[in-house]
């Protein structure tokens, strides 16, 4: 018989967080879980003293793949300019908008959530000014807040359109148009 491979908070994380961006937050649930992952709710409770301590494990796995691990990518690219085109390629480009980003802004004023999201907003809003700041432009502040605003914006309207409003197809387009319209 195989021997089962034993479980790190990091899984238990990594399965919370699949199940928010499929279900949202009802969906993180210990006996589901342990069930997706083959796993007892005693592996669940030798990480985690409740679900919530599991949620916020999801959630925090969540800032860090989706704007720390973002930053520490793009952040060898020199010029500041190219450094916010990717940073839109990558949080914008096709398929890649995180259902579990749709999930966070869908529970914005979960106790939970709402903290995180605050933080990872600040955060981004922040490294986007200083993109903005290393590239001379004025009013580097309010053009941080107008590209992160148009980044939540596209999403919650791709979402409202069923992902019809820019299409696949015409997501190249729309992205190189934003970065024209967002540069210094």
């Amino acid at each position: 018989m195989a021997e089962k491979r034993r479980l790190s908070k990091q899984d238990w994380a990594d399965a919370a967080l699949a199940a928010l961006a499929d279900g949202g937050l009802a969906a993180v649930a210990v006996e589901p879980l342990a069930a997706r992952l083959g796993a007892t709710k005693g592996s669940f409770y030798w990480h985690f003293a409740n679900r919530d301590a599991l949620v916020q494990a999801a959630l925090e796995r969540w800032a860090d793949r989706q704007t720390e691990q973002i930053i520490r990518d793009v952040e060898p690219i020199t010029d500041p300019l190219e450094r916010l085109r990717a940073v839109f390629e990558i949080t914008l480009g096709a398929g890649r908008v995180s259902r579990a980003e749709l999930a966070m802004l869908a529970h914005a004023d979960d106790p939970l959530v709402a903290p995180v999201l605050a933080r990872v907003t600040a955060r981004r809003v922040d490294f986007l000014e200083a993109c903005y700041v290393a590239a001379g432009a004025a009013q580097a502040r309010q053009r941080a807040v107008l590209a992160y605003t148009a980044h939540i914006g596209l999403i919650q309207a791709q979402r409202a359109s069923g992902g019809t409003l820019v299409t696949d197809a015409d997501r190249p387009a729309y992205l190189r148009f934003l970065y024209r319209a967002i540069s210094v």
